[in-house]
C-alpha cells in the first residue's frame, strides 16, 4: 500500500497547498491512503467545520488533530458528525469524537488510523500515552484485521516521539511525530518494520516562525514583551511529510520517504530519489 502522511497544516497557506497540489500527488504518486494533520488550519489555532471539509474534499482520506482539537468551538459537535476527523486518543475524558478509527482504503483494504498526545513539555498533562496506543494495537493486529496502520504522535520532546516509534515497532505500520512544525531528518524503518520520522514538519510558509509571521515572535524573544498577536504567515507553503509503502500481507513498511513539495524547501518525495 501507499500512504502519504502530512504535517501540521497552517492557516492559509498550508490550506491552500492542500488544495490546489495535493490531488495531483495523489494521482502522481498513486497514494492509497492520505492522511494530513490538520491541527493549525484555521487561523493556526485549531480547525473549524469548513476547513476539515475542505481538506477532505481535496483528498485527504482522515484529518488528526493535536492538542489545539476544539479551539475552533464547532468541532465540538461536527467531530461527531464526521468520522474521518481523529482527535487525540488521550484529549481528556468525554472528549467528543474518537482517538483510533479504522478506515477503508483501495481495493477494500483496511487502515488504522489512530493519534495520541506526549507528554514532555506539553501545557497540560494527559494520560499516558503508551498504554492508550497499547490498547488500540492490541486491538487491531496489524497483517490481520488491518492491512496498514499509522500512529501519529502530537509532542515537543523527540525523546517522548522515539520512545514511542521502538514502542509500536513491528506492530504499527507507520509511528510519525508532529506538533513542532519543523521536519526533522530522521526518515527511516525501525528493525521490526515500522516506518519512523520524529517529526512530519508542517505544511506551511517556512518563511516565518514555525508558521508565524516572523516580526510578533521574534520582538517577544529580543524583548520579553507582548505587542500583536500571532498571524499564520501568508507567502507559498511547503507540503511536508512522509511518503510509505507497506507489504499487504505482514503490513510492515518496506519504503520511507521525507515529502518536501514547493515552498523554500528542498524537494523530496518518492518521484524525487
Amino acid at each position: 500500500m501507499r500512504l502519504l502522511f502530512l504535517g501540521d497544516i497552517m492557516g492559509r497557506s498550508g490550506r491552500s497547498a492542500i488544495t490546489s497540489r495535493l490531488a495531483g500527488l495523489r494521482a502522481a504518486w498513486k497514494l492509497d491512503f492520505v492522511v494530513v494533520n490538520g491541527e493549525n488550519a484555521t487561523n493556526g489555532s485549531g480547525l473549524s467545520a469548513a476547513h476539515a471539509k475542505l481538506l477532505l474534499e481535496a483528498g485527504a482520506d482522515c484529518v488528526t488533530l493535536g492538542d489545539h482539537a476544539f479551539d475552533q468551538k464547532d468541532m465540538l459537535s461536527f467531530i461527531n458528525e464526521e468520522p474521518r476527523i481523529i482527535r487525540p486518543l488521550n484529549f481528556a475524558k468525554g472528549a467528543p469524537g474518537a482517538g483510533a478509527r479504522v478506515f477503508e482504503a483501495t481495493r477494500g483494504r483496511k487502515v488504522l488510523v489512530t493519534q495520541v498526545l506526549g507528554q514532555v513539555f506539553m501545557k497540560r498533562a494527559f494520560e499516558d500515552p503508551f498504554g492508550q496506543v497499547e490498547q488500540v494495537l492490541k486491538t487491531h493486529i496489524l497483517g490481520g484485521g488491518v492491512q496498514a496502520s499509522l500512529v501519529d504522535m502530537h509532542c515537543e520532546a523527540t525523546s517522548e516521539k522515539m520512545a514511542m516509534g521502538h514502542w509500536c515497532d513491528g506492530r504499527a505500520s507507520v509511528m510519525i511525530g508532529t506538533h513542532t512544525h519543523v521536519p526533522t531528518a530522521d526518515a527511516m524503518i525501525l528493525p521490526g518494520g515500522t516506518a519512523y520520522l520524529s517529526d512530519a514538519g508542517m505544511c506551511g510558509d517556512y518563511n516565518s516562525v514555525i508558521g508565524m509571521e516572523k516580526a510578533e515572535p521574534m520582538r517577544r524573544f529580543v524583548t520579553g514583551m507582548v505587542k500583536g498577536r500571532f498571524v499564520p504567515a501568508g507567502e507559498e507553503a511547503t507540503l511536508s511529510g512522509l511518503y510509505v509503502e507497506t507489504d499487504d500481507r505482514s503490513g510492515k513498511a518496506t519504503r520511507a520517504v521525507p515529502v518536501r513539495d514547493g515552498g523554500r524547501l528542498q524537494p523530496s518525495g518518492p518521484s524525487a530519489t
